[in-house]
């Protein structure tokens, strides 16, 4: 019961969990804990690479091996059970690692697992049943396999709700530079915004989460530049008040577009699109609003947005020099920009003058 529990904890703890390193890395100590084994991998088919990989920790890069190799290949592709008694005594065991680290395998206990459709697309592996010298039993099998079973829905759902993130940060980096190209800027603008933008919200210490939510989603920030007149968003001189006006809509407009999804990053899109030119001294627009009120996601992609402006070549303008730039910024802080906020880029400015030369249009 003690560990039909432990499974269960381990379920609930990965199902809300978004990133598949932590999912692993968490379902490998479960198969450890389950069966008193000195180690234990998850490992996954990669069917493009004809590989199976794994990780054995959180930011190490993953091991790769055929797809036909070893016990792990041998398991996902014939859906069999491998309990084996001593490694060495087996063709398919390859000593080269423990000949590298000095390690002893000998037994090991593979177990493949299913997604939806039946098919093995991974397996568990767990390595010198302890004490050292011990086999893994009967016992530990049916352990593993129903730990396997609830551990491939957890992997199939967040492969999937992985996919659909992807999908809908591809379609959002399409959309953005379909705005950009109408005012003749690159597709690096937008690139260059999404990346300013993690690193300041790096700075300002939000969690990864939100870093990645305003990457993913800050390339939206002008899209709604595409429903402005040629006449004003590609006229090369002045705006002249009423054509100010016009242009101004296009953050009122952008946040039309995604406002009705439920979807977390589509939501996050509409915030920034509605309020990176909203002002710190509530002078912005379109809403007027100041200070705290305005979102910190939209008030890192103001920073990050003005900064690629002023640096870039655009139909009205020249690019300015990096001097003229951290004056106006120094200038405005407190006013247009979140004091704080411009702080940090001003203290860490060499960073984001590293991603613009490492983006630069061409």
């Amino acid at each position: 019961m003690d560990k039909l529990t432990k499974i269960f904890k381990s379920m609930a703890l990965i199902s809300g969990e978004v990133e598949l390193e932590a999912v692993l890395i968490e379902l490998a100590q479960l198969g450890k804990d389950l069966v008193s084994a000195d180690r234990c991998t998850v490992w996954l088919h990669d069917e493009e690479a004809a590989e199976n990989w794994t990780l054995v920790a959180q930011g190490v890069d993953p091991l790769r091996m055929p797809a036909s190799s070893g016990f792990v290949g041998t398991s996902i592709q014939t859906g069999q059970v491998l309990v084996i008694e001593d490694a060495y005594q087996d063709s398919r065991f390859n000593r080269l690692i423990d000949q590298e680290t000095g390690y002893r395998t000998y037994s090991i206990l593979t177990v493949p697992f299913q997604n939806a459709q039946g098919t093995y697309f991974g397996a568990f592996q767990a390595i010198n049943k302890r004490p050292i010298g011990s086999t893994f039993s009967e016992e530990d099998v049916q352990l593993i396999q129903l730990a396997a079973t609830y551990a491939g829905k957890a992997i199939e759902n967040n492969l999937l709700h992985t996919e659909l993130i992807k999908t809908q940060q591809e379609m959002i980096e399409v959309m953005g530079q379909i705005g950009e190209s109408r005012s003749k800027e690159t597709s690096n603008h937008v690139k260059r915004v999404a990346l300013y933008s993690y690193e300041l919200a790096k700075l300002a210490g939000l969690p990864k989460k939100d870093r990645d939510l305003l990457r993913m989603a800050s390339p939206m920030h002008d899209i709604g530049k595409v429903a402005v007149p040629d006449s004003v968003l590609l006229k090369p001189g002045r705006l002249t008040d009423e054509e100010y006006q016009t242009m101004k809509e296009h953050a009122a407009i952008g946040y039309e577009v995604f406002r009705h999804s439920k979807r977390e990053l589509l939501q996050a899109a509409a915030t920034i699109a509605h309020q990176h030119h909203e002002r710190w001294d509530g002078k912005g627009y379109p809403e007027r609003i100041k200070g705290e009120d305005i979102h910190i996601f939209g008030r890192i992609t103001a920073i990050a947005d003005v900064f690629d402006a002023l640096g870039s070549s655009r139909v009205y303008k020249a690019a300015w020099k990096d001097e003229e730039i951290i004056a106006y910024f120094q200038q405005q802080a407190g006013f247009q920009f979140d004091p704080d906020l411009t702080e940090l880029f001003l203290m860490h400015f060499t960073k984001f003058t590293a991603i613009r030369e490492a983006y630069t249009d061409l």
